[in-house]
């Protein structure tokens, strides 16, 4: 079982930078691929972004790559998410997941998530 805080969202303008944050509880977090997701209003939850167990492999949504880094400290069971140049169309609930099968979280069904965090940007 594993458990995902997120944190770090807020509201900024447009071309500026946010980091996120996902902590998980539990002492085998490196045995998991962790991943990004995001829901705007009105609209179905989306991929953005995952990373595998060991941090060596990433993999990117099209409309963040270039913009957005995952990133993650397996000493401190902490995935992160630094976005830059934001634009308005990033306005949404980020979610952080996990699953042991990289495959699992970037189709879009990983076992575990997050309750969300709000990410506004402004134009």
């Amino acid at each position: 079982q594993v458990q995902l805080v997120e944190s770090g969202g807020g509201l900024v303008q447009a071309g500026g930078s946010l980091r996120l944050s996902c902590a998980a509880s539990g002492r085998t977090f490196n045995i998991y691929a962790m991943g990004w997701f995001r829901q705007a209003p009105g609209k179905e939850r989306e991929f953005v972004t995952a990373i595998s167990p060991g941090g060596g492999s990433t993999y990117y949504a099209d409309p963040v790559k270039g913009r957005f880094t995952i990133s993650r400290d397996n000493a401190k069971n902490t995935v992160y998410l630094q976005m830059s140049s934001l634009e308005p169309e990033d306005t949404a609930v980020y979610y952080c997941a996990a699953d042991t099968s990289s495959r699992t979280v970037r189709g879009g069904t990983p076992s575990y998530w997050g309750q969300g965090t709000q990410v506004t940007v402004s134009s």
